[in-house]
């Protein structure tokens, strides 16, 4: 397997998380975003959607980081990522898709360049705009965390939500969201910085990192 993604993009580093936590072997193919190296003409004629993750395995590529998670969960279901109970699964989800969905687009490289060429944005405006969105998906995260996490997210191991929660901790960090008022997400933060598979996922552990 080949991943072809970014250091610091969320949906990569979800995507190394899963690939860690199922112990699978992968190599990784970087694609600077800075430069536009996911414009490149090589690049889009392998992913025409120009965007990061893309996995190659088996002849196929698959994009789309919920994609390839699922396919993770499907091809490669030990350990699992989700729990076995339909209903549980379902919290998993949509824990998973309020940070997939509703957090992270709205403050990934894209939008973010965006906002400073289009509307004249400097830092301070950038980090009040992404902290516009994290704060309130944070507080209904951190409430559900509450209602079913056990250490992790969900119950006492790492699911989906995990691998989604803390790429998206990072880059509230980097973006000067102030997290002291979460304090389940930040002890689910405390585990993943203990565990072996979030640690070799860190932006700061990866071949193209700078």
């Amino acid at each position: 397997m080949i991943l072809h993604g970014y250091w610091r993009s969320g949906a990569a580093y979800r995507t190394r998380i899963a690939l860690n936590l199922k112990g699978l072997v992968y190599e990784q193919a970087g694609v600077d975003l800075r430069t536009g190296a996911q414009r490149s003409a090589a690049f889009v004629a392998l992913n025409p959607q120009g965007m990061v993750p893309a996995l190659s395995v088996d002849g196929a590529l698959l994009t789309q980081s919920p994609a390839i998670l699922e396919w993770l969960e499907e091809a490669h279901p030990a350990p699992a990522l989700l729990p076995k109970n339909a209903l549980d699964r379902a919290h998993v989800r949509a824990m998973s898709a309020l940070i997939g969905c509703d957090i992270h687009p709205l403050n990934n490289l894209r939008v973010g360049k965006a906002l400073r060429e289009t509307f004249g944005a400097d830092q301070a405006a950038v980090d009040a705009w992404a902290a516009r969105w994290i704060m309130p998906g944070f507080e209904a995260l951190e409430a559900l965390v509450g209602r079913h996490g056990g250490g992790w997210c969900f119950s006492d191991a790492p699911t989906f939500a995990d691998c989604y929660l803390i790429p998206q901790i990072y880059s509230a960090r980097r973006f000067n969201v102030p997290l002291d008022a979460f304090p389940a997400l930040l002890a689910v933060d405390a585990a993943a910085a203990q565990h072996p598979a979030f640690v070799a996922a860190h932006p700061d552990a990866q071949p193209d990192a700078g």
